[in-house]
């Protein structure tokens, strides 16, 4: 039998620093049912993440064999690393019913912005949210905050950020994190309207 609705593929997008990841895992922590999209990338782990959780690490051969067989969604090289997602990681989850969030960069938002103009699917699921910081002055002082990277990273991060923020009126929402809490907040209230949307729904009908 199939579920009353398709699931929404939340693409989670912002530059480096404007936390993603944070609002990411205590949406998820909150909400048990919200399936993560878990990203390949050819970089290192940063301190604490964990293989298969955090990120797919794999090394640059194998990312190039996924590009090969046409297993990625969306993959860009980012700051000299490469990102991708796979499609076995939204498709199947969204048919199903299952929300699925995606936590990628304004690259990434873009190939699947492009993507779903080729499959109906996606293009029924995908809803895309740009995460912002409060100010650039906060953006920077959050990437320095985290003394995980070089000044030469810290650098070529804001330099991308300021290219990044100019794109906020291409996406479908707009959540200003401020404080935490109350973005989890908010996009726990964004869910749920999104759940109303009618463009989800089977076409066998709502009321038979």
């Amino acid at each position: 039998m199939k579920p009353p609705r398709l699931g929404i593929a939340i693409i989670l997008s912002g530059p480096s620093g404007a936390g993603k990841s944070t609002v990411t895992n205590l949406l998820r922590q909150r909400n048990p049912d919200l399936c993560f999209s878990v990203s390949c990338t050819t970089r290192e782990p940063r301190n604490g993440e964990v293989d298969g959780k955090d990120y797919y690490f794999i090394d640059k051969k194998d990312f190039q064999r996924n590009i090969r067989d046409n297993e990625f969604i969306e993959h860009a090289e980012v700051h000299g690393n490469f990102y991708g997602t796979l499609k076995s990681e939204i498709i199947e989850r969204v048919r199903a019913g299952k929300d699925v969030i995606l936590d990628i960069d304004v690259q990434g938002a873009f190939q699947i912005r492009k993507c779903s103009k080729q499959y109906s699917l996606l293009a029924r699921c995908t809803e895309l949210v740009f995460l912002g910081p409060p100010s650039f002055d906060e953006l920077e002082r959050r990437l320095r905050g985290r003394k995980t990277e070089k000044e030469d990273v810290i650098r070529k991060r804001l330099e991308t950020a300021k290219l990044e923020l100019d794109h906020w009126r291409d996406y479908d929402y707009l959540v200003i994190n401020k404080e935490v809490e109350q973005t989890v907040k908010d996009m726990e209230t964004l869910i749920d309207i999104l759940h109303k949307s009618t463009k989800r729904l089977e076409d066998s009908g709502f009321y038979t």
